[in-house]
């Protein structure tokens, strides 16, 4: 028996309050709300585990990323207890064009940065600035900036690979 993975479809964070994390995601990063609905009953045990929970749920788009963002009622969970180095963590990451005005705009919705943001030394990346923010629950959005490129570096460099000089 094989199988394909045909495309990613989403990212889902299970959040506190439904409510804030909207203003997050909408006020906060600029997503576009898709949809809000309701889960519950045997489908939702049955997909998730959590029997007897009751979720309320709500769709965001940000930067061609759907998002999933799920509260979830009658059942007891531990806010804040993934790490980094905790098996199973999983975080999402975001290209930035300005990762220091995305860390103010997210303190002001109680996202936390967990140090200062730091330049990748080698490698593909090498130059981008990579920084892990954390949410009031939890959750961990890992935000990129790219080195900048200034247009002569770019033209200069371009030219080279084609072999012209000037």
């Amino acid at each position: 028996m094989s199988f394909r993975i045909l495309r990613s479809d989403h990212v889902g964070f299970a959040v506190g309050s439904l409510d804030d994390a909207l203003r997050f995601w909408i006020d906060g990063l600029g997503a576009v709300l898709e949809r809000t609905g309701e889960m519950g009953g045997e489908f939702l045990g049955e997909v998730t585990g959590a029997h007897g929970a009751a979720v309320r749920m709500a769709v965001v788009s940000v930067a061609g990323q759907t998002i999933e963002l799920l509260e979830y009622r009658n059942v007891q969970g531990e806010p804040g207890s993934s790490r980094p180095h905790d098996p199973g963590f999983a975080h999402l990451a975001f290209e930035v064009d300005n990762i220091d005005a995305v860390l103010t705009r997210i303190a002001d919705f109680g996202w936390t940065a967990q140090g200062t943001p730091q330049p990748i030394a080698g490698g593909a990346k090498v130059g981008t600035r990579v920084m892990y923010a954390v949410g009031p629950h939890g959750e961990t959005i890992e935000f990129m900036e790219p080195p900048q490129r200034h247009p002569i570096t770019q033209e200069v460099r371009s030219r080279r690979r084609f072999g012209i000089r000037r």
